[in-house]
């Protein structure tokens, strides 16, 4: 990918690796943009189903990352060959205007605790079109070019510093209304933008000539890589819906939990939301989610708190009889999907790791 801004020169459009290489990443980005449009099942993760925005616009993303090698490629070899600050300022103008804004949508994508809008980033993009304009009309690309590296990373910090704020509402989000994190973790969205702005950086600051123009595909290709592994293992989430419903008068939600979610076992069930259990015991999710706030926890954390005793449970049913029982299995029967899940669950809420439990009992 022609990442934000990149300058090719005429000799790296002549070096014969490099358009190997050059050539196949295009195409590898293609492939991936028909791939993510046309093909509805997983290949990585089978079973997860991601979310529809989410492979709709990076679909987008991956095809203008091909077309950047294109229109990057024409300028420096068939057309304003003989002016290349203005070949530069229209390419990295194209580029700015198309892969930061898509880069945007992708990220935002991710999060689905309701609607993010894109449009606020598309509109501040809107000066650069300007200072371009400006730069073609004025011929005075070197000035303006500065003045778009500068608005840019602007631009580009002002959305790091939201969508940092924004994943830590999300992870609140999730831990309120979904009991099984599996293929809903926050930190790979993290690590996203986390390595999304390390290379930014390192692109931006790589002083070389050829080596940049080559790092900047090799990132192409660490970033494709990145995004398909992010959205096929990225479960899409049902709509939470605020509820317009006032609270029950003199229901003791307590008492419905105990009768209907844990002396009936129901947290035991699968990729239990909170809509469901407050379904089960007869109020409305919105009235459920205040009660475990004034309980000083989340929906996740009252429910792997089940699971965990439930799992003490078994062990101490099943040690001294079925010696053969495993930690794995009966984290599996406790209703967790998987065991690290279940391992870190175990030490935020016992204070110690599973083996050291199991050698002290």
């Amino acid at each position: 990918m022609c990442i934000f801004a990149h300058m090719y020169g005429y000799e790296s459009l002549q070096n014969h690796l490099f358009l190997i290489l050059y050539g196949g990443v295009t195409m590898l980005a293609f492939i991936a943009a028909v791939y993510l449009w046309l093909r509805r099942a997983n290949a990585i993760a089978p079973a997860v189903t991601p979310p529809k925005a989410l492979r709709v616009w990076t679909a987008a993303f991956f095809l203008t990352v091909a077309l950047s090698h294109v229109w990057w490629y024409v300028l420096g070899i068939h057309w304003l060959t003989e002016d290349r600050m203005i070949r530069n300022l229209t390419a990295i103008t194209l580029d700015r205007i198309t892969l930061v804004p898509l880069m945007m949508a992708v990220l935002q994508s991710v999060l689905q605790d309701r609607r993010h809008r894109i449009w606020p980033w598309l509109l501040a993009h809107v000066p650069i079109v300007i200072v371009f304009a400006v730069g073609i009309a004025g011929h005075d690309p070197y000035h303006l070019l500065e003045v778009l590296d500068y608005w840019q990373m602007g631009v580009i910090f002002v959305f790091i510093i939201y969508y940092i704020y924004s994943l830590l509402k999300y992870n609140r989000w999730l831990r309120e209304n979904y009991a099984d994190l599996e293929h809903k973790e926050v930190w790979q969205s993290m690590l996203l933008v986390t390595v999304l702005s390390v290379i930014f950086e390192g692109y931006t600051t790589n002083t070389g000539e050829m080596a940049r123009e080559f790092f900047s595909q090799f990132f192409s290709l660490l970033i494709i890589a990145i995004l398909l592994w992010r959205i096929e293992t990225l479960q899409q989430l049902e709509a939470v819906e605020e509820e317009k419903v006032e609270a029950p008068k003199g229901i003791d939600i307590g008492a419905l939990l105990r009768q209907a979610c844990e002396d009936k076992h129901f947290y035991l069930q699968h990729d239990l939301t909170l809509q469901q259990l407050a379904i089960c015991i007869g109020t409305n999710r919105t009235y459920l989610s205040h009660y475990f706030a004034q309980q000083g926890i989340t929906y996740n954390a009252y429910i792997n708190r089940l699971r965990i005793e439930h799992f003490i449970r078994l062990y101490h049913e099943n040690k001294d009889t079925m010696p053969a029982t495993t930690a794995v299995m009966l984290a599996k029967q406790s209703g967790f999907h998987s065991y690290s899940t279940f391992s870190a669950a175990f030490k935020k809420h016992i204070g110690t790791t599973v083996s050291e439990w199991m050698k002290g009992v």
